[in-house]
């Protein structure tokens, strides 16, 4: 789609590429698989967190968002140690590239495995999710890879069901490990509409957007209905 990597072509707010930042290589693509290998966005545990950061709640409300929009089974990509996926619906299953990961998971008793496991495994039914959480991801694939990725596991997400993407804002984008660019409302939008989502809501969260310049959890939500 033309204009997608200058994400302030189109807007859904005044979203601008953060001051200073360079533009970084894009990762390559995997075409050794049907899915794209997800990844995932940590911030480095020894930087220090403000004491506004601690008290706001971060990953906590992903799971309370797709309870409110009734979510039921989640299909989390890029589910790192799944502190996220603990407080889904059961049945909701987690994909990650790291296997290390995908260990950690599985220890705490939660359902996840690699991309290549899940495409062999029982989940991978069409429609078998009520829900797709994408969070922390988009940003690091390029714009093939995201469309890709979106459309390997959509199909898996049930008619009508619900698909929640979501992506730092500055502070979280320059905390990030590698990010390929920034990935804002009308970048979110552009993947979304590309894979045929209809977009049904775009939100800063927790804070309104101008926090995301300081507030490394303040992030991009969109969320977007998969065609019934």
């Amino acid at each position: 789609m033309p204009g997608r990597t200058d994400s302030s072509a189109t807007t859904d707010s005044s979203d601008a590429q953060p001051p200073g930042s360079e533009p970084r290589p894009a990762h390559p693509t995997d075409t050794t698989g049907t899915a794209p290998a997800a990844s995932t966005a940590r911030l480095p545990a020894e930087q220090p967190r403000s004491r506004l950061t601690r008290l706001l709640p971060t990953r906590a409300p992903y799971r309370r968002q797709l309870r409110r929009l009734g979510a039921g089974r989640v299909l989390e990509i890029g589910c790192g140690d799944g502190d996220t996926l603990a407080g889904c619906a059961p049945g909701s299953v987690g994909i990650d590239h790291d296997p290390q990961a995908v260990a950690r998971c599985r220890t705490r008793g939660l359902t996840a495995c690699t991309p290549a496991a899940f495409l062999a495994g029982p989940h991978a039914r069409p429609g078998a999710f009520d829900a797709l959480l994408s969070a922390h991801v988009l940003e690091h694939l390029d714009d093939e890879q995201a469309e890709s990725l979106l459309r390997a596991y959509l199909p898996y997400v049930r008619p009508g069901g619900a698909a929640v993407l979501i992506t730092p804002q500055e502070a979280g984008h320059r905390a990030g490990p590698d990010p390929v660019r920034f990935t804002d409302f009308p970048l979110l939008r552009a993947f979304a509409e590309s894979a045929g989502l209809t977009v049904r809501r775009t939100y800063s969260h927790p804070l309104p957007r101008p926090a995301g310049l300081l507030l490394r959890a303040n992030v991009f939500v969109l969320i977007a209905q998969v065609p019934a």
